[in-house]
């Protein structure tokens, strides 16, 4: 039995280090950064979140007080058994955490759903994958990428579901375990946000389900390598929604990647073939 046990550690410790050496080599983590920069120095991505701006800091700064407020305490005394004098941050995480993802399904499914849309189509459009993007909008002609975008055909993103909350609350005692449970949240919460993020690229591509799923399982390990510190950032409190929209944006820069790789590999496969007919 100990020879047993052993074994399958010893495989489990190989396949978590596989995982981390897919996830690093992916370069998927970039992205949240990479989309916080292009976001930046393109102005005129700004204007989906500037259009919702008050009724999201609005909601941002009123969950966050009522969560610390009333929920703080309760969760930090309770912690605190188990965790000890580290209860304080792993207290603060918690409602953080919980406060971002009331936030979160409030602004998606009140706000900024289609404004997050248009971001991840402006995005695209800016990183000239116009005939992508008219697979599910109109495009027009305009002065820039978010000028072009026309009507919607269809609309990608689901609101917050029930079983998705459930899943949530699940995760939630994690975070009595010291440190690690902490960090296992943050990971498995992050394996979710990453395929969630690309949910208009697997529209606009024509996926099936069975397609998407098989998709993102050949890529798991960069999904939650995008995932954790995206999510990351929208644990920041009050600037959450924030990063919601630059992790958007840096979702559809990595799916512009994505294609232009694509795109690339069937041409340099003809390219060789000319060449070895030339030779």
């Amino acid at each position: 039995m100990a020879d047993k046990v052993k074994e399958t550690a010893i495989e489990e410790a190989e396949r978590i280090r596989d995982l981390a050496k897919d996830a690093y080599r992916s370069y998927a983590y970039i992205y949240p950064i990479k989309g916080i920069f292009y976001f930046v120095s393109h102005k005129e991505l700004w204007r989906p979140l500037l259009s919702k701006l008050a009724p999201t800091i609005t909601t941002a700064i009123g969950v966050t007080t009522f969560m610390f407020v009333f929920a703080y305490l309760p969760q930090a005394a309770l912690l605190s058994i188990f965790n000890g004098p580290i209860a304080v941050v792993s207290t603060i995480m918690l409602v953080l955490s919980e406060s971002s993802t009331i936030t979160n399904v409030l602004a998606r499914s009140f706000f900024i759903e289609e404004a997050l849309l248009d971001t991840f189509d402006g995005t695209l459009v800016s990183r000239n994958q116009t005939n992508m993007v008219s697979e599910g909008r109109q495009i027009q002609s305009g002065s820039d990428s978010m000028a072009r975008l026309g009507k919607l055909a269809k609309k990608p993103f689901a609101k917050f579901t029930p079983k998705a909350l459930i899943k949530y609350l699940m995760y939630l005692p994690l975070n009595f375990i010291p440190i690690v449970g902490t960090v296992l949240f943050i990971i498995l919460q992050g394996r979710k946000t990453g395929p969630q993020a690309h949910a208009r690229y697997f529209q606009l591509k024509k996926m099936s389900a069975h397609q998407k799923e098989e998709f993102v399982e050949q890529r798991k390990a960069a999904y939650t390598s995008f995932g954790v510190p995206a999510t990351l950032l929208e644990l920041v409190p009050f600037v959450g929604i924030f990063f919601s929209f630059t992790n958007t944006c840096g979702a559809a820069l990595w799916a512009a990647d994505m294609e232009a790789k694509q795109n690339t590999a069937p041409n340099l496969r003809e390219q060789a073939k000319v060449a070895t007919k030339d030779d």
